[in-house]
């Protein structure tokens, strides 16, 4: 496989955890974005969501407080949800693992072997 696997991971995260380590059982070493750390740029945001085949607002994830709070009824535009997004790291559904140009949401965990 000459394509890096990318795991954009949240370590609190069980869904997160479960994707690596199923990874690392089929012996692959990803490089971790940890994107709450290191947010991704609108540009990379773009890049992910392309990957992923998705429009931005397909990425938010619903269950959290300030979702539920500031955007749950407002009607957004993909590039209000890219920058949304892009300032709200929290909000971005996880984990996502990129291999080359493609890109799955690996919830549940096993479905990160759709993309191997």
């Amino acid at each position: 496989m000459s394509d890096k696997i990318v795991i954009y991971h949240n370590g609190r995260c069980s869904k997160s955890r479960g994707a690596l380590e199923l990874l690392h059982e089929k012996g692959i070493e990803p490089e971790i974005r940890y994107y709450l750390m290191e947010p991704l740029t609108a540009k990379e945001l773009k890049e992910l969501l392309q990957k992923l085949g998705i429009k931005a607002e397909e990425l938010v994830r619903k269950s959290e407080d300030l979702y539920k709070q500031e955007y749950k009824d407002k009607k957004l535009t993909n590039a209000q949800w890219i920058k949304v997004l892009a300032q709200n790291p929290e909000l971005i559904e996880r984990p996502v693992v990129v291999n080359g140009d493609k890109a799955i949401i690996a919830r549940p965990a096993e479905k990160v072997f759709d993309i191997l």
